[in-house]
């Protein structure tokens, strides 16, 4: 059963790690007019509480999917000119700061993955656990869907998307399978990709690690939506556009993420001078200074509240010192 669009935001997502988020962007968001960019604005719960809890600033918020954003400026809207919605995609972050002449902002917000609306919307696609029809596009106005991809790409190109964006082990044996259903017939809902993908793996393999189909889901849905390729670019746009003593946040939900996250983060946080110096130059200082040791982890309690919070990591730095001109 498709969930209806007529619940109200609040009521359909539970932002991760809430308090967490704010205890770390609050620092940065005292001054009047401080600029807070929500880069992945979904449903807007971070959002809300940013513009609640922060009442000098400003919040830019971009999401990809049209509908994401309708329903988040119904849920910010009593927020009036705090609040500016902009369909992008966060890469884009630089030429949107620009063009609403706030290229310096004092924090950024990531919350990467699925939004809840996408996951709870059959018609998305992005469930493996429901049938329906194989999209998986965050913004269904462009590009390929899942379903373009498993029923075009050549097989050694679905291998490589299924072990590097899903780590899946038995990529071959998956897409040996799909491969020849696809001369019968096209792949076209999420339950059929399932049932192929249980007929080509080991009994021993569908004994662990929860659903079997999760990881070629995972590897589609990245490959459908560019999600590292944005990322990779996005992170480093993002800590250049933070002005000394703002903040980012970033929350991801696979190891893929937060790798690309944690190095872009670390090697702001190093200082770039060559070995060996007795006085590091102002020009080869760190960057960033961490905020978190590591990443942090939600709670026992906020896991059994919202199960889509469990495979949550979050990773913040501050911004110390302007890069060398």
């Amino acid at each position: 059963m498709t969930t209806s669009n007529d619940r109200p935001a609040d009521a359909r997502h539970q932002p991760v790690m809430l308090q967490r988020c704010l205890d770390l962007l609050g620092p940065a968001l005292g001054a009047p007019g401080a600029v807070v960019v929500d880069c992945t604005l979904g449903l807007g719960g971070h959002a809300a509480a940013l513009l609640a809890a922060c009442p000098r600033a400003r919040l830019i918020g971009l999401d990809r999917d049209p509908a994401a954003l309708e329903l988040a400026r119904h849920r910010l809207a009593p927020y009036g000119e705090r609040a500016e919605l902009v369909h992008a995609v966060y890469d884009e972050l630089p030429g949107v700061l620009d063009r609403l002449g706030s290229p310096r902002v004092a924090g950024i917000l990531f919350d990467l993955g699925v939004s809840s609306l996408q996951l709870d919307e059959d018609e998305r696609g992005f469930a493996y656990s429901r049938q329906a029809p194989l999209d998986m596009r965050m913004d269904q106005t462009r590009g390929p869907s899942a379903a373009d991809v498993l029923n075009t790409y050549p097989p050694g190109e679905l291998v490589r998307v299924l072990r590097e964006y899903g780590e899946e082990r038995h990529a071959r044996r998956i897409v040996e399978q799909v491969v020849r259903e696809r001369r019968r017939e096209p792949i076209r809902t999420s339950d059929r990709l399932v049932s192929l993908i249980r007929q080509a793996l080991p009994q021993a393999a569908m004994r662990t690690g929860g659903n079997p189909a999760k990881r070629t889901f995972q590897a589609l849905r990245i490959e459908v939506n560019g999600e590292l390729e944005v990322l990779r670019r996005a992170m480093p746009a993002a800590v250049a556009a933070l002005a000394v003593g703002g903040r980012i946040v970033v929350l991801s939900y696979h190891s893929l993420e937060d790798r690309l996250v944690k190095r872009v983060l670390a090697a702001g946080a190093a200082t770039a001078a060559p070995r060996g110096l007795p006085v590091v130059p102002e020009e080869y200082q760190p960057r960033l200074k961490l905020l978190t040791r590591g990443a942090e982890l939600p709670d026992e309690e906020e896991v059994a509240a919202n199960r889509r919070a469990a495979p949550a990591r979050l990773r913040a730095a501050e911004r110390i010192r302007e890069a060398a001109s």
